[in-house]
């Protein structure tokens, strides 16, 4: 009878186990979406404290991006050498030091520096936390628990927007009341660093080192002990298949199969971000403004953005248990390009006033539904796994690092494009990128639903020995 109770409540225990380490890495991603988000609705009352132009308020809102670049460049490859959980123990020091560095910056240069800095943790965050997640997920649950970060990143985005309003609204006419909404982030970041001393390594980094003891005991704590036998076992040899370059180097990419992951991975970066999703989560508040919203209204109405964000990633993680990556990525290009097209042409025909910013809202959330819903928690999931073990650092680096870049371009440029072409032609310019990702993800993109990231090393070596390109 004992022996039956124990074996009934293991599962339970290595499903709590799991679930914990997965609420408490992915404060990664809370801070990851609060520090993008947090600038939306910062920026009008920084224009008057720090004096900014539109120059300057693309460097402070774009300097995060391009720390972000470097921070998921170097990080992948830190956490390939020290561990997933040190690396991530560690940005959420960075992520401190630069939310108390922009927090207490007296000048547009210091903030533009600080966020540099709080970019190096974003983009480390954005490469590492979500390969931690794949390398403990069981295959069968991986979708829904790597997109999980992605649901932190967005619902950081949506608390933003809240405190954003509610401090704006509230004590708007108080000075410097957006270093309040900049200081609210210490606190996931502390949470992030006392969570993480708690947690286990990645067992397949683990096995990657030749630590094959500790690999057995960290999957005896997250699945059952069938499973983590016959999982360690596979993991095992794996690791030992690829020991001997484990370390990958741009070198490795010599290899046909692998510079073929390797460029569907950098493609996938860039059609996430040429959607110009980040004109919207960055600019939403300007944008709305624009649209013929008052700012206090904007700060309330871009709420909707950030809520539609947290609903359809809720949506995204449960049809990754029922659809394919490749139909959601298409399928989502396919209305956010949508979307775009209807922005552009609702801002050229409809004449100025509140009307025109509701439509304009009803597209910007319609476009978000589908970004959120199917795009991004694609695209990181994909990233997380589509890389085999001896280059997961290296390619799922340089593939944020892309992407950040491409954040950074469309940060930066942005306020100058609306300035120079007007906000109908810019997304105009959205959409037209928009139908080259289509083309990209029906063309190049594979399918990787329901397959461990060991059955993926040897599917792709397989592709790759095919006379005709997949």
């Amino acid at each position: 009878m004992t022996a039956e109770v124990s074996t009934r409540q293991r599962p339970v225990n290595h499903k709590r186990t799991l679930r914990t380490i997965t609420i408490i890495s992915t404060f990664g991603g809370l801070l990851f979406g609060y520090d993008t988000g947090v600038i939306n609705g910062a920026l009008p009352y920084m224009q008057e404290d720090l004096g900014l132009t539109p120059l300057t308020e693309g460097l402070v809102t774009s300097s995060l991006l391009f720390g972000a670049a470097f921070g998921a460049l170097f990080g992948g490859r830190l956490a390939d050498r020290n561990g997933r959980r040190k690396m991530i123990m560690v940005l959420a020091a960075i992520f401190l030091l630069g939310t108390l560095g922009c927090t207490f910056a007296p000048s547009t240069e210091v903030m533009i520096a600080a966020r540099f800095v709080l970019g190096l943790a974003v983009g480390g965050a954005s490469v590492t936390v979500p390969v931690y997640l794949a390398e403990v997920s069981p295959s069968a649950r991986r979708g829904r628990i790597v997109t999980q970060n992605e649901l932190m990143i967005v619902t950081g985005q949506l608390l933003a927007f809240i405190f954003n309003a509610y401090l704006g609204n509230s004590f708007g006419e108080a000075g410097g009341i957006w270093r309040w909404m900049l200081v609210i982030a210490t606190l996931p970041a502390i949470a992030l660093w006392i969570g993480m001393n708690f947690m286990p390594e990645s067992p397949r980094w683990l096995a990657s080192m030749g630590s094959f003891g500790e690999t057995l005991s960290v999957l005896q704590r997250i699945r059952s002990q069938v499973d983590a036998r016959t999982e360690f076992e596979e993991v095992k040899a794996m690791a030992v298949e690829d020991y001997k370059s484990k370390m990958g180097s741009w070198k490795d990419l010599g290899v046909p199969w692998l510079r073929r992951i390797f460029v569907v991975g950098v493609g996938l970066a860039v059609i996430q971000q040429i959607t110009g999703v980040n004109s919207i989560m960055y600019y939403g508040t300007q944008i709305l403004a624009q649209s013929g919203f008052g700012r206090e209204a904007a700060l309330t109405a871009n709420i909707a953005n950030g809520a539609i964000s947290v609903l359809a990633t809720f949506v995204g993680i449960w049809l990754l248990g029922k659809v394919g990556r490749r139909k959601m990525l298409i399928t989502g290009q396919l209305g956010t390009t949508t979307a775009l097209l209807l922005i552009g042409v609702f801002s050229l025909i409809l004449p100025e006033g509140t009307g025109r910013g509701f439509v304009i809202l009803a597209l910007t959330v319609t476009f978000l539904a589908f970004q959120q819903g199917a795009i991004s928690p694609v695209t990181w999931l994909m990233l997380s796994e589509i890389f085999p073990l001896k280059i997961r650092g290296l390619g799922m680096g340089a593939s944020a690092f892309v992407l950040w870049i491409v954040n950074f371009l469309i940060g930066f440029g942005f306020p100058q494009l609306l300035a120079a072409i007007g906000i109908s032609n810019t997304f105009f310019v959205f959409a037209v990128l928009g139908v080259g990702a289509i083309a990209f993800a029906a063309k190049y993109i594979p399918e990787t639903k329901d397959k461990s990231l060991e059955d993926l090393e040897h599917l792709f070596k397989q592709a790759a020995k095919q006379p005709v390109a997949a």
